[in-house]
């Protein structure tokens, strides 16, 4: 079979290497090689598929359906493997083999086409926010992952750089980096968030109903990863006249379903929201990046 990358994840790879991407270039190679080595059945790869890795719907030797997942190094493939690891099914897809093969994962398979964000806007909600709480445990010690403080920080600098490219949005990039500062000053209890939580993100399953699948696993507290869930399906509620309301009462209603503290949840969806607008512009998605500021000055 050919592993022909879908073109999802060659634009958003091409983002983020515009200069070109070996990794991409050795992806056909390398998905054959882990097919062979694991004795899989491939059915296809998944179209559209993810924007950092070729998903390949398969069957392992003894005919148990599954999902190998290829992702490259800067999308922290070892990083997903240990929160899976360390969460074992609980909330999440669950690892099929303890096998440490760089950016490569065999995973339990869920139902990759029914998402969360197929259902009514209300109860898809309450349904990721209930899949997302259980995944808020304590980091194994001595954990490996990356944190709220050193993620954010990153993110910061390169908003900075972004607001001198275009002076329309320093404003908005000076109070998300304001509430950063304050938000980081007296964190919380640290939790093992999912890092890039969204209703696409929570799939059917068979074990249980719902289950999170493609983290870019983080430490921090829970309001920064339920700030990314605020303001799913954006593109509707800029299309509302009441879209400002409701998000404030989005805010509110998740806040307290969680037991988060309201306004670490705004400002923390306030920073990520100016983050990914600043993000969008820069790669060219300037639609993406009006929607995604437009948002942000709601709040």
């Amino acid at each position: 079979m050919a592993f022909e990358p879908p073109r999802r994840l060659v634009r958003a790879l091409g983002e983020t290497a515009p200069d070109g991407d070996a990794w991409l270039a050795a992806l056909p190679e390398a998905a054959h090689r882990a097919v062979a080595l694991r004795g899989l059945t491939v059915e296809r790869v998944q179209v559209p598929g993810g924007r950092s890795s070729l998903v390949v719907l398969a069957h392992t030797a003894d005919g148990t359906p599954a999902v190998l997942k290829l992702a490259p190094p800067r999308a922290r493939p070892e990083s997903e493997r240990a929160a899976l690891a360390h969460w074992g099914g609980r909330g999440a897809v669950r690892l099929l083999e303890e096998r440490a093969d760089e950016g490569v994962l065999l995973l339990e398979r869920l139902h990759p086409d029914v998402s969360v964000r197929s259902l009514p806007e209300a109860r898809a909600l309450l349904e990721a926010a209930g899949t997302l709480r259980r995944l808020w445990v304590e980091p194994p010690a001595g954990h490996p992952f990356e944190t709220v403080a050193g993620r954010t920080g990153r993110q910061a600098a390169a908003m900075r750089a972004g607001a001198g490219a275009d002076p329309a949005v320093a404003p908005l990039v000076d109070a998300a980096l304001a509430v950063r500062e304050e938000l980081l000053a007296a964190p919380p209890g640290e939790r093992l968030l999912h890092g890039t939580f969204r209703q696409s993100k929570v799939l059917a399953g068979d074990r249980v109903p719902w289950l999170a699948v493609g983290p870019d696993p983080v430490v921090g507290e829970p309001a920064f990863d339920l700030a990314r869930l605020v303001r799913d399906r954006v593109e509707d509620l800029i299309a509302q006249p009441s879209g400002a309301s409701t998000v404030r009462r989005r805010i509110k209603r998740l806040a307290e379903s969680l037991e988060v503290d309201r306004e670490r949840l705004r400002g923390w969806t306030l920073f990520r929201a100016v983050e990914s607008g600043v993000r969008a512009a820069r790669v060219g998605r300037p639609q993406d990046a009006e929607l995604l500021l437009e948002f942000a000055g709601w709040l």
